[in-house]
């Protein structure tokens, strides 16, 4: 069943009018075309006036839509003859991290990404995107097997963070994060990254290091979640709309800053209303940056990676 937010409501109404027209003029034979299309225009209208007027923190919840597309969803309709891996050889499988191999315009491509999983008894199979450290193992692995037979790789975000359980840490979730960060870095084959929804925080970065970062036009990438940056800061959660506007976690503020290299966009609606659009412009965006990437040789990769990642942010000496 659709779930909507609360400024999508002026849309949902316009919707519902014109399907109730669909089914008065199929029952009456026609005669409603014109009414049917004035209440299209007006639909498009509406939608383009709300998406083009978003806070920040409604972009968070967008980029948090229970309907928006997960990492399964981009793969069924961006790869073909998919082949999903499992397992880190070590402990476990984790089913918040998928990865295996599928095809995109003939190319064979090693496909990482989180899932959050749609109904509840999968959301809790899937610890609702939250990664063990087997997990981050399990991503690690197969991105070197993609090294080693020279296929190119991509990444897709979308979790509110690793997760923080005593079972996760006696793992050692930090440390498959910091090896994924340095083993990932060194990978000599092109790595494209897409933060489809939520980038939070380790969670993300461990399988966020690339030659090309690019952003879902409502999706956000931060080294916190505004509830958390508005506990420490005010010690309240309610301030988290101020948070977020500081924080500059939307695809725009991170463009401006040079975090990421480009943002793709997303279909009127958003991403949620079009699973099959948004993969389209996402599948288009990843061989965008194959080809870019393909022809430099494999030293000149990672040394670009490598100075790319170390021009992010900048410090003064006083």
């Amino acid at each position: 069943m659709p779930k909507y937010l609360d400024f999508e409501k002026p849309i949902i109404g316009l919707k519902e009018k014109i399907e109730e027209l669909k089914t008065l003029n199929t029952d009456r034979g026609g005669g409603l075309e014109d009414e049917i299309e004035k209440l299209k225009v007006r639909l498009s209208k509406v939608r383009e006036e709300i998406f083009s007027n978003l806070t920040s923190w409604e972009q968070v919840e967008l980029a948090r839509h229970p309907n928006r597309p997960y990492t399964n969803d981009y793969i069924k309709y961006i790869f073909k003859d998919w082949v999903e891996l499992h397992g880190d050889r070590r402990f476990a499988d984790d089913p918040s991290i998928v990865a295996g191999i599928g095809k995109l315009n003939g190319i064979s491509f090693v496909v990482v990404g989180h899932e959050k999983g749609r109904k509840t008894k999968e959301k809790i199979r899937r610890n609702f995107g939250m990664p063990h450290p087997e997990g981050y193992r399990k991503a690690l692995r197969v991105m070197k097997l993609g090294s080693k037979f020279k296929l190119p790789i991509v990444t897709f975000i979308d979790t509110p963070g690793a997760y923080p359980g005593i079972g996760a840490e006696e793992r050692g979730q930090a440390l498959a994060i910091a090896e994924n960060i340095k083993e990932i870095a060194m990978i000599p084959v092109p790595i494209i990254v897409i933060i489809t929804g939520e980038g939070g925080s380790g969670g993300a970065l461990a399988i966020g290091i690339g030659d090309r970062i690019y952003m879902q036009k409502y999706a956000v990438y931060s080294v916190i979640s505004p509830e958390g940056c508005a506990s420490i800061i005010w010690r309240d959660q309610k301030y988290k709309k101020e948070a977020t506007e500081a924080l500059k976690i939307t695809a725009k503020d991170l463009k401006k800053f040079n975090i990421i290299d480009d943002i793709i966009m997303e279909p009127g609606g958003g991403a949620h209303s079009n699973h099959k659009e948004a993969a389209n412009l996402v599948g288009e965006a990843v061989m965008k940056a194959y080809n870019e990437l393909k022809d430099i040789p494999a030293d000149e990769l990672i040394q670009k990676r490598s100075e790319k990642f170390s021009k992010m942010g900048f410090f003064k000496e006083l």
